[in-house]
């Protein structure tokens, strides 16, 4: 029975090593063409390592768009909205599990059918609002809008946190004398570290990589990078050196905020699926 399951689990890593590979080879492809000069990128037969080394990708990326400029917008839109997005969505949350009322089971419906639609059915209504109150190809409005529609998918994730959190330490603290907000903070919020992070990594990774929302709500001022490199590759479709740079410079953050908080994401998912 044991021999069995040994071979079972050697099966499954092997299958989980393969999958591996066919998901990293390309991006690791992507990565060294980056590094190799234009005519190697372009070679027949093509080499998978640079045979020389090279950062001229990266400045005709830079020279043939405002590759900087950018990237901070992006970084910032992102930022900014997920930050209000897990603080709104983690109190709103609260505020729904620890009520008590039947509305709430509503509520909590009502979050998930917001999770359920669909971005590209209410862009054209977003676009017209932000249009509207004067916001259009700004920051602040790519910020409201991404937290707007990311934050039911906060509340979704917190909702499970506070659930497997019982009641009997918020009537604790109210005895001694602690406010909701104040319970809130000093006692709620250091448990639920895990589902804070967890969620605030999975929104700044929504909002990281929209290009939809962004495409329609920024002209130049705003413009993210998904947006701009979208357009550079209509332009100079033929040139892959600079493509598969850009292609780098955009997902080479999140691979690496993904690596220092696989550890957060894990616990996260797992102290949120573990109830009682």
């Amino acid at each position: 029975m044991k021999k069995g399951k040994s071979i079972k689990l050697k099966i499954a890593i092997v299958i989980s090593i393969i999958v591996t590979l066919f998901w990293l080879i390309p991006y690791i492809y992507v990565i060294c063409c980056s590094f190799k000069p234009g005519s190697e990128v372009v070679a027949v037969p093509p080499s998978f390592l640079p045979k020389v080394f090279s950062t001229e990708s990266f400045s005709q990326l830079f020279s043939r768009m405002d590759a900087a400029k950018y990237l901070i917008n992006s970084l910032t839109t992102a930022v900014g909205s997920t930050l209000i997005a897990v603080i709104l969505g983690s109190l709103a949350a609260y505020a729904i599990q620890r009520s008590g009322a039947k509305l709430s089971v509503w509520l909590v419906v009502l979050i998930l059918c917001l999770k359920m639609i669909p971005t590209s059915s209410i862009a054209v209504p977003i676009y017209e609002i932000i249009c509207n109150l004067g916001l259009y190809d700004t920051k602040i409005a790519l910020i409201i809008v991404y937290a707007a529609v990311n934050m039911p998918f906060v509340m979704w994730t917190m909702l499970s946190f506070y659930e497997g959190i019982p009641s009997t330490l918020d009537e604790a603290a109210y005895v001694d004398g602690a406010t909701s907000l104040q319970t809130f903070r000093r006692i709620i919020l250091p448990i639920c570290t895990p589902g804070l992070a967890t969620a605030f990594i999975f929104t700044l990774f929504l909002a990281w990589n929209d290009f939809l929302l962004s495409l329609l709500l920024t002209s130049m001022n705003a413009k993210t990078f998904t947006v701009g490199l979208a357009g550079f590759l209509s332009a100079y479709n033929q040139d892959l050196g600079p493509m598969c740079a850009g292609a780098f410079l955009f997902s080479f953050p999140v691979m690496i905020l993904s690596m220092f908080a696989q550890r957060y994401i894990v616990q996260g998912m797992t102290a949120g699926a573990v109830k009682g």
